[in-house]
């Protein structure tokens, strides 16, 4: 019998990330599939946005944060 691979995100992850909420809406509009790929987008812009002013050039700072809209398959 072939062996399960071992999961990415581990399920004690997933336990806290479903605590208190319903597991059956979890891919409804605006459920938790949709806030976790609104978190990892953000930090991802920030993450660059981190990158792009730890170079060396002088004069890059952060301004403030602005609104930004992302469009996923998803709506």
């Amino acid at each position: 019998m072939a062996r399960r691979k071992a999961p990415r995100i581990p399920d004690a992850l997933l336990d806290q990330l479903l605590a208190g909420a319903d597991p059956k809406t979890a891919f409804d509009a605006n459920g938790l599939l949709d806030d976790l790929k609104k978190a990892l987008a953000e930090r991802a812009l920030n993450a660059e946005m981190d990158h792009h002013l730890a170079s060396d050039e002088v004069g890059n700072s952060r301004n403030g944060y602005g609104r930004k809209t992302v469009t996923t398959e998803t709506g």
